[in-house]
This record gives C-alpha cells, structure tokens and sequence, in this order.
C-alpha cells in the first residue's frame, strides 16, 4: 500500500514539474501589468527649418499597436505648420539584409481639433532583431520634405496588448494586435484589436523606399469569433458567458467583449470569418472541463495576463 501511495505521490510530483517546465503560470501571475494613457514625444527630427515630433503612449514604441502623432512646427516659433501629405512608413531591416516592413497607415490623418497628423504602426519585431527606420514626408506650401529617422522598438511587458500574425488557408499573410483594454477588469470588458493582412508586391519595386513594395491593409467586414479560456491546470481550461465576437467598426479596428470571471491567465482563442462566413484560420476548443491539464488552445489564439 505505501508503495503504491509513494508511486501516486512522485506521479503528481511530475506532472506539476513538467507542467510549470511548459508554463510558469505563478510566476506570471505575480507579473505587474503596466499601464500608460500618456503620449509623450519618442522622436524628434529637424529638416530645415521645421521639427518633427512623433509621440506614442509613454514616449515608446513597442512591439504590438502603436498609435502615433506627428507634429510639424516651425523651428524658430515653435508654432505648428500648416502642412498636409504627411506619410510614414516604418522599415525593418533585418541582420541578412531583408528588409520588411509592418502594418502601418502610411497617408497619416490631420487632426485639425488638435493640430496633428494620426497614424498607427504594429510593429512585428523589437529592436534586437534588426534595424528599424520610419521613412516620413510632408508638405508644406507645395514643396514635399522627406527625412529618415532610426527609431527602437521595445519588448511589450503588458500581455494584454500581444499579438500574434499567421498564414491564413487562404495563404495570405494576417496579423492580429490586441488594442485594448491594458488592464482589463473582473467583468465585462470591451475588447478591441487591429486585423491586418500583407499585400504581396505585383509591380517590380520603384526607388527606394516604394511605399507598394511594403503594403498592409485593415481586413474589412471579417468576423473574430471569439472563445476565452483559463489553460492553467487548475482553471480546468473553463470558460465564461456574455463573450461576445468582435465585428468592425467605424475606426476599422474589431470591437467585441471578454468577461473575464477572475484575474489571471487566459487565453483568446478566435476563429476568423471572411465576409463570406468561410473559416481563414482557428479551429474550436473542447468544452471539456479538463483539472490537472494544461487548456487546450485553438489555432489560432493570444494569451493575457491581469
């Protein structure tokens, strides 16, 4: 009999090892979730007689969504420009030479409230994985400026703003970047993120940087199903209600809801829709009530932490 209880015993003992050897789930939890509602200037460029400032949420780009501003001033005054045509496009050239860029809106939009040009990058990679550059144009009084400006992209500590990119069944090229919220709560939260997908160049490449050699667009009218899950062991890879998929909105990102039941790891599993209802990528989850076992995950899925 004490044997066999022994047997159990060093049974369990390995089955907690080898599961904290896949995913230190405590460890995480002890994760403290940064937050930042602040811009702050992260770029500041001059070009004749004109600065530029580009500022992010604290003064950083960070791997993931990054919604930008960028500001024209006249040098002496410090007064804004009247400028118009503002373009930004972020490159990556990685250590082999390739160079790659990201899902970005290149023709930045005027906001004329608050005297700024908007945009946003998703960066796919920090900086110890290549070089990245934003190559930036404008107008002012018909005459067009350009200016190329290194910038680092850091590691993005908060999990509630992953995102993950994939080949879809239809071969083309997606990414998936959770916006919001930061820090979710223990409720319903309102879940929004960027869908993008790469367009592949059909025309040899112009001079340097061409701008439809490095194209990626908001996907249109897709649906993100949505299934959010505890995959710690001890969650039993549950569930919750009032989830609801996230659909398109007028600011192109996908709006949906998460009800988080309890802080912790969780996982978002999806299933992308097309605007014909045809699967593009993830695969359903059992609702099997599984203690003791890592959750099973979809496909295609983001984890967070709060």
């Amino acid at each position: 009999m004490k044997k066999v209880l022994f047997f159990l015993i060093a049974v369990c003992f390995s089955v907690v090892s080898c599961t904290k050897d896949k995913t230190d789930y405590e460890a995480e939890i002890s994760t403290v979730v940064p937050e930042h509602y602040e811009f702050k200037e992260a770029i500041a460029i001059s070009i004749g007689v004109y600065n530029i400032s580009i500022e992010a949420l604290n003064g950083t780009f960070y791997k993931g969504y990054n919604e930008i501003r960028l500001k024209v001033m006249d040098n002496q005054t410090n007064e804004n420009v009247r400028a118009s045509a503002a373009t930004f496009l972020p490159i990556l050239t990685k250590e082999k030479g390739d160079k790659i860029s990201c899902p970005h809106r290149y023709d930045l939009v005027y906001q004329q409230d608050d005297n700024y040009f908007s945009g946003y990058a998703v960066f796919t990679d920090e900086s110890d994985k290549g070089n990245w550059k934003i190559y930036l144009g404008f107008t002012v009084n018909g005459q067009r400026y350009t200016v190329t400006q290194g910038i680092t992209v850091e590691e993005q500590t908060n999990k509630n703003l992953n995102m993950t990119s994939f080949t879809g069944k239809d071969d083309e090229q997606y990414i998936i970047a959770l916006v919001s919220p930061q820090r979710p709560k223990v409720a319903e939260n309102d879940l929004v993120a960027g869908i993008y997908q790469y367009y592949k160049p059909t025309k040899p490449a112009g001079t340097f940087p061409d701008p439809a050699q490095f194209s990626y667009s908001e996907v249109n009218d897709y649906t993100l199903q949505l299934d959010p899950r505890m995959p710690e062991p001890s969650m039993g890879n549950h569930s919750s209600i009032n989830n609801k998929d996230l659909i398109q909105g007028d600011d192109g990102l996908y709006h949906g809801v998460v009800n988080y039941t309890m802080t912790g790891n969780w996982t978002l599993n999806f299933i992308l829709l097309d605007q014909k209802g045809k699967i593009v990528k993830g695969t359903e989850v059992p609702t099997d009530f599984t203690p003791g076992v890592e959750g099973a995950k979809s496909e295609l899925y983001i984890d967070i932490l709060f």
